[in-house]
C-alpha cells in the first residue's frame, strides 16, 4: 500500500484557494465558514489556521489566486489572435470558459464588492477589474485605429458594454440555476456586442 504523501505548505494553500471556489459554486460565499472549509478539506481550523493567520488571509489568498488565473487565460487567449478585435473575441470566450469550469468565482467576487468595510480581497476585486478593464480598452482602442470598430465609437462605453454584457450572461446563469446556460448564449451574445461596435460595411455597387 502507498503511504499518502504529505501536502507542502503551498500545496495546503492552493487547496484551501479550491476548496473555497468550489464550496462557493454550492453556496453564498457569505454562509462559508472557516468551519466548513477546515470540514471540506478534512482537516482541523487549527491546521487551516497554521497557513492563514485569519478569514480575512484566506479570502485575500482566493481573490489573488482567481486574479492571477484569470489574466493569466486572458492574456493567453489574446496573445494567440491576429486582430485586435479577434483578441476581444478570444478573451470573451475564454472568461466565459472560465466561469463555466469556476462556477463559484462569480459569486465571490460579487460577495466582496458588496462588503460594508473594504477589506484587501475587496480591494484585489477592484484592482481585478480595473486591470481587466484597461485590457480590453486597448484592444478597442487597436481595433478602431486598425479600422476595424466605428470611428466614432466611444471606447470607454465600449468597454462597459463588453464587461456588462459577461455579467448579463452570468446573471441569467445565476437565476436559471444552470451555468452552462452562459456556454450556449455566449456566441449570440458576442455576435450581438460586435454588431453595435463594427465598422459599417460600405454597400456594394
Amino acid at each position: 500500500m502507498t503511504q499518502k504523501r504529505n501536502l507542502t505548505a503551498e500545496e495546503r494553500r492552493e487547496r484551501t484557494v479550491d476548496t473555497v471556489i468550489e464550496l462557493s459554486a454550492q453556496d453564498d460565499p457569505a454562509n462559508i465558514t472557516t468551519g466548513s472549509i477546515a470540514k471540506h478539506m478534512c482537516v482541523t481550523q487549527g491546521a487551516l489556521f497554521r497557513h492563514f493567520p485569519s478569514k480575512d488571509a484566506i479570502w485575500e489568498a482566493v481573490i489573488g489566486r482567481v486574479a492571477e488565473r484569470v489574466i493569466k487565460r486572458l492574456d493567453k487567449a489574446a496573445a494567440s489572435a491576429d486582430s485586435p478585435l479577434a483578441a476581444l473575441e478570444a478573451m470573451f470566450h475564454a472568461h466565459i470558459t472560465f466561469i463555466v469550469e469556476h462556477p463559484g468565482v462569480p459569486r465571490l467576487m460579487m460577495g466582496q464588492l458588496q462588503h460594508a468595510r473594504p477589506t484587501p480581497a475587496r480591494r484585489m476585486v477592484r484592482s481585478l477589474l480595473f486591470r481587466y478593464r484597461e485590457r480590453i480598452e486597448k484592444l478597442l482602442a487597436e481595433a478602431q485605429k486598425e479600422g476595424e470598430l466605428r470611428r466614432e465609437l466611444d471606447v470607454e462605453t465600449a468597454a462597459t458594454q463588453f464587461i456588462g454584457t459577461i455579467q448579463g450572461l452570468v446573471m441569467q446563469s445565476l437565476i436559471i440555476g444552470d451555468m452552462n446556460h452562459i456556454a450556449e448564449q455566449a456566441q449570440g451574445a458576442f455576435h450581438l456586442y460586435c454588431h453595435g461596435i463594427q465598422k459599417e460595411r460600405e454597400a456594394r455597387p
